[in-house]
């Protein structure tokens, strides 16, 4: 995809969210982090529906290790992978505790060493929380960068790495979460909606379905 088709892909999804924002249900940092560590292989509404129960109860670091990994667990039983979630969720609470004076840290080394956060989880925290231009390839993500050849790659940090290359400057800041929103509303993995796709005339897919 040229330089120019994509300006026009963003200035589409720009359009249609002008100020995208995570569906993660949050109102602190260490609520974002958590609710972002629970979100493999779960949808954000089945993270909200479990966060909702969990965070009236506990939502800082020493009260979820207060709570403990038995009791956090009946939490967030409904999420997949909980048994090794609750596991991480406490490892990381305690680093937090001991290290950082209970704070998400700001910077991608201290984020990527606690427990259960890896680097896409570490991409979402530093767009969300710290401003910065990141990128965090998930499956919606490494679908529309391949399928509509803005970005393509056989693994997220190709995908990744091709992104923070061709997304314009003005875009960066947004771009996270416009071709997540698109992903999962327009470019589905089973039945894209190409027919009313904002970036159908920018999009290289061969196999679009027109109705």
């Amino acid at each position: 995809m040229n330089r120019i088709a994509i300006i026009h892909l963003f200035e589409h999804l720009q359009k249609v969210s002008p100020e995208p924002e995570t569906e993660l249900h949050y109102t602190s940092p260490f609520e974002l982090l958590t609710a972002v560590m629970l979100s493999a292989q779960s949808t954000d509404v089945g993270v909200n529906k479990a966060m909702a129960k969990l965070f009236p109860v506990a939502n800082t670091p020493q009260a979820i290790l207060d709570l403990g990994e038995i009791e956090l667990k009946h939490y967030i039983s409904t999420l997949g992978l909980y048994n090794s979630k609750a596991k991480h969720l406490i490892a990381t609470c305690r680093i937090m505790v001991e290290q950082y004076d209970s704070q998400v840290p700001d910077n991608r080394k201290a984020l990527e060493s606690l427990p259960g956060v890896g680097r896409k989880t570490a991409n979402v925290l530093l767009n969300i929380l710290f401003d910065q231009p990141t990128i965090a390839v998930d499956t919606h993500i490494f679908r529309v960068g391949n399928r509509t050849g803005l970005a393509s790659g056989k693994t997220p940090r190709e995908v990744e790495n091709k992104l923070l290359k061709v997304v314009p400057v003005q875009f960066r800041k947004h771009a996270h979460h416009w071709l997540i929103l698109h992903g999962r509303y327009t470019c589905k993995a089973r039945k894209p909606l190409c027919y009313q796709c904002p970036i159908e005339q920018e999009c290289e897919w061969p196999e679009k379905i027109t109705a």
